[in-house]
């Protein structure tokens, strides 16, 4: 019988069961932020106010998309935008086949698939190739938004630290193979790299070929960068690396060859025919990548030779005037980087998350300020980089010649104050 005036018991366990709290998942908690994009909040919230905030923390450069690309936006001829293929315009994939034919890379339009971005490219390569719980072996310091992906596919990345003092070059294969475990499937590198600008010499490239061949793993390859490089060394592909073509996978955007970030259009290239095959299920699944993106993609793939040319020229120049400027500074240091357009500095400062966010919140001169990227994000482990930033040399000499001068008033400021 029930109680006169009571709920029966069911009720209470019901009632508790609704209203447990929701909880995101375990990946969302572990996912980290973005150390190149956590403090666009105060900077926005800043710029609305008037002050002039110098981006020095993100890849955008500020040259031109190529006028071709521009006109192909501008004359789309379409009466329905409508559905492209899964894996890309058949017409891009065989632009893109003679672009990398300059550099005596060869591939056939089935060996790429167009992604949304190369963040997409990366996210579907790890996604295909790994099961939760492997492990992939990563240079750091490294672009921060791999061990977003890492999470995102369940996989674990396993860091291995090279030093500013080295220059940021490639540790000892030693140190490589004390990582590899029963779990390691994969290493995973950018050429050249973001975020130091380190160009990795023949010599590492064959370490890592052999290391490869050896372990039987996949070798991702992030060459986004390969327009810029500012050494009489050639450039050495992952895809030229002979004996391993089977387990190269090639990630590649078009965003900072053409100054055209915004389009979001990236790929991945193999001639593992398996991993393609599983790739496409992934993009089946997003329908396709962006058809005004690949538009401006494909045409500006034809921009004339000077378009490369000028930008190339003027790379060199900002990257020179940034890292003088950044040795006269006191206690700076950064080496000279060989590739990209970033470099990782070191700095007079114990805590680069405090320090940049400092930068933003308190530090102001003639109402402008500077933002970087705090070097900590790019590392697995929070306790290396505390002293480093990542800046780009993507402003022009006008605006890099303001940065610097702020940078050092900021850390004769920000010392002072730590001091008391």
């Amino acid at each position: 019988m029930w109680n006169r005036g009571r709920k029966p018991r069911f009720h209470y366990i019901c009632t508790l069961f609704l209203f447990t709290p929701m909880k995101i998942s375990n990946r969302a908690e572990i996912m980290p932020s973005s150390p190149i994009r956590k403090l666009s909040g105060i900077a926005q919230k800043i710029e609305a106010q008037g002050v002039k905030v110098y981006h020095l923390n993100i890849g955008q450069p500020d040259l031109p998309t190529p006028q071709i690309g521009l006109d192909a936006l501008k004359n789309i001829d379409r009466q329905v935008l409508e559905y492209t293929p899964s894996q890309g315009f058949l017409s891009l994939r065989k632009k893109l086949c003679d672009y990398y034919e300059q550099y005596q890379i060869k591939f056939s339009p089935d060996d790429i698939i167009v992604t949304s971005g190369g963040s997409e490219a990366v996210l579907f390569a790890f996604m295909t190739c790994l099961n939760p719980g492997d492990e992939i072996i990563v240079p750091e310091p490294a672009y921060a938004n791999y061990m977003a992906f890492a999470v995102s596919a369940g996989a674990v990345i396993k860091p291995i630290v090279s030093t500013i003092e080295d220059g940021f070059a490639l540790p000892p294969v030693e140190k490589f193979e004390e990582l590899i475990t029963e779990r390691t499937k994969g290493i995973l590198i950018c050429n050249p790299n973001n975020p130091t600008g380190y160009l990795y010499t023949r010599k590492e490239m064959l370490q890592l070929r052999d290391l490869v061949k050896k372990y039987d793993l996949y070798l991702f390859s992030d060459e986004v960068y390969r327009e810029f490089i500012y050494t009489g060394s050639p450039y050495i592909s992952a895809c030229h690396l002979e004996g391993i073509e089977n387990n190269v996978i090639l990630i590649d955007s078009v965003s900072k060859r053409y100054s055209e970030c915004g389009i979001r259009i990236g790929a991945i290239a193999t001639k593992n025919e398996d991993v393609r095959k599983a790739v496409m299920k992934f993009c089946q699944a997003r329908l396709c990548p962006p058809l005004i993106g690949q538009v401006i993609a494909e045409a500006s793939i034809s921009a004339p030779r000077d378009y490369m040319a000028n930008t190339y020229e003027e790379f060199i120049t900002r990257r020179k005037y940034l890292i003088d400027g950044l040795n006269k500074i006191p206690c700076v240091y950064s080496p000279i980087p060989m590739g990209a357009f970033y470099t990782t500095a070191q700095l007079p400062i114990d805590d680069c998350e405090d320090f940049c966010k400092w930068c933003l919140t308190d530090f102001r001169r003639d109402g402008k300020t500077i933002m970087m990227a705090p070097g900590t994000g790019f590392y697995s482990d929070p306790s290396h980089g505390r002293n480093q930033v990542r800046l780009a040399y993507v402003l022009n000499i006008e605006d890099l010649k303001d940065a610097l001068k702020l940078l050092a008033q900021a850390l004769e400021e920000y010392n002072s104050l730590k001091k008391k």
